[in-house]
Order: structure tokens, then sequence, then C-alpha cells
């Protein structure tokens, strides 16, 4: 019997469990033998996997986080470790494999099916929304939900002590969160990673407002947003093993300038793996399911090399180095939408 492996690598977001359910119910039926590689790409590199079947993933559709684990495992950091890759593929019976994950899960993925391991399938998971070739990725509804939520409650708060509230949201290289749950919560300012911060514009919007009789405003940055001249704020410069360094801090930083600046009180809100948590919405839940099938259904087919994709209201596929090519970011368009909202 055939075997199908799956994998969920880097961060981990709601709708996970949807698309590992959907690929086992799907593979089952078409009659192939799956087993789970635990924590992404480092299951493989150490052979740590676990049976799936239909009672391992009933249930698990509302949940979030991902049954299998995950990691930031990055197989060509390491010498030897892409080997083991390769030779636990082997060892493990896989004919085939479903890498669930954004631009740095896919990215390896795209090397493997050049390196030797061509049987493989994409599909593209992340809350910042920004892999090339698909509409939305899985996750993203979630997380955008909960950032507007978190903005409509802070809203309530500020204007209650007359103050200033940051909210950070993720989004290391695309502003996707940050510009959708600020229209959508209608925030007063939003800062995103594709446009430099202008402290000085930022803080004659939030005067406007006060002249105005406006005596609270609401700003909301992207975790990845770089001022005019192209600092950015981090916990830490240690690099991950895909070169990231780990940020946060860019709320408290303009908390601190605008308070200076303006003399108002200002407040920071860091949402930050609070927008990664909990159950994913219908829509993700839905997209997570049409993906995983699709993907079974590219394996069926022998069509390797590929991402399943949202194509306005259709899944698609699309080959895997093109979805992993450039990040899909922010577009002025966009952003001048929000513009028309500020102050």
């Amino acid at each position: 019997m055939a075997r199908i492996g799956i994998l969920t690598g880097g961060g981990d977001c709601p709708g996970l469990n949807p698309v590992i359910r959907a690929v086992v119910r799907k593979a089952l039926l078409e009659g192939y033998d799956l087993v789970g590689i635990k924590n992404g790409w480092k299951g493989l590199v150490e052979n740590d996997t676990m049976p799936l079947d239909i009672n391992a993933v009933s249930g698990i559709l509302p949940k979030g986080g991902t049954i299998l684990g995950t990691s930031r495992t990055n197989p060509y950091k390491k010498e030897g470790e892409l080997q083991k890759v390769k030779d636990n593929f082997k060892k493990i019976g896989l004919d085939a494999l479903v890498a669930v994950g954004g631009e740095d899960t896919l990215g390896v993925a795209s090397k493997l099916v050049k390196d030797g391991i061509p049987n493989i399938v994409g599909v593209p998971k992340t809350i910042d929304n920004d892999l090339s070739a698909t509409d939305y990725t899985f996750g993203f509804d979630t997380a955008l939900n909960v950032a507007t939520e978190c903005i409509d409650r802070l809203h309530t708060t500020a204007e209650s002590h007359h103050r200033i509230i940051v909210a950070e949201v993720m989004g290391r290289h695309a502003g996707w969160i940050a510009i959708e749950a600020g229209i959508a919560g209608g925030a007063d300012v939003v800062l995103i990673p594709e446009i430099p911060i202008d402290i000085e514009e930022v803080c004659r919007i939030i005067k406007k407002r006060h002249e105005r009789g406006k005596t609270f405003s609401i700003v909301v940055v992207a975790e990845g947003a770089q001022f005019k001249d192209g600092s950015m704020v981090t916990q830490e410069q240690k690099l991950d093993s895909f070169g990231h360094v780990r940020l946060g801090g860019i709320g408290e930083n303009l908390a601190q300038q605008i308070e200076k600046a303006t003399g108002y009180e200002t407040r920071v809100s860091v949402l930050g793996h609070i927008q990664r948590g909990g159950s994913p919405t219908a829509f993700d839940r839905v997209l997570g399911t049409r993906f995983g099938v699709k993907a079974v259904e590219l394996i069926v087919a022998k069509k390797f090399g590929q991402m399943v994709a949202l194509s306005g209201n259709k899944i698609i596929d699309v080959p895997l180095s093109e979805a992993v090519k450039e990040l899909k970011t922010v577009d002025k368009d966009f952003y001048d939408i929000a513009k028309v909202f500020f102050g």
C-alpha cells in the first residue's frame, strides 16, 4: 500500500488540524496509508513519526494548533541533516509527502523537490497571508478576526481614559493583519512594514484628532514595521535557522515617542501569540479542508512539486518554486484606502 506522510512546520496557526484531518480522510478513501511526521522538518531529520488513521483525526476540526507539533527546523542549515531527511524519507517508506507551512517550510520543500525528493505537495499556511500565488492562506482569517476584536476592545478603554493606545500585531515582512484589522477595527493610524514610519506624521494625525475634539486614538503597528532611517525593533539579534531575528517591541518604542512628542498619555497592547491560538474561524476550517483534499488529489494524479492555492473561490495548484519566489506584500493602493480613515 502506498504511503503518504504529512508534516506541519513553522509557526502554528488555526486551521492546521482541519488540513491534517482532510488529508487523512481523503487519502484513506483513495486507499493510501498515512503517517504523521512530528515537529516539521525536524521529524524527518530524527525519524520521529506517529500513525494517522480516522480515529487519530476525529474531533480535531475545531482545535487550534497542530496534533503533529511544529518547529522552525531548517535541514539545509546543519551539515548532514539534508542527507538524514533523504534517508528517513526512504526508511519511513514514503511515496509522497504533504508539507504544510509558510515561506520557510515550503522554501525547504521547493529545494527538496530539486535535491532528490520530488514527490512533495505543499499547502500554504501563515497568519501573515504573505505567500505568493494564493489569494489567502488559512490561519489569516482567524488572526485577523482576533486582532479586530482586540482593537474593538481597545477603543472603549482608550476613550474612557483619554489615551493613545498602540496595538502591536504580527507581521514580519507584510502588513496584511495590521492593514485589514486596522480598517475593520476603525484604527486612526496603521503602520506596516511596506511603508517606513514617519513619526512626525503619526503625531500630526493624532494632534489633529485632538483639535477636533477626539481625546483618544488607536494606532495599529505591525511588528516588522521600520522607521524612515531603516531601523526596526527586535527582542534579540540572534538569528533562527532561517535567518530571522526575533521581533517584538516596536509598539513600546512607538508609544514612548508618541507620548514624548505629543504630551498625550500613551499605552501599548501587544497581541502576540493570541493571534495564533484558539479555534479557527469557519472560513479557515473550510479553506484548510479544501486545501487538504486538493493536496491528496494532486498526489493521486502524481502532480508533484506543486502547492495548492486559492484563486477567487477555486482551489488550484501552482509550482512550489513560484509560490516561494517572492512574498506577497501590501500594495500602495490598499494602504491608500486605509489612509482615507486616518485621523
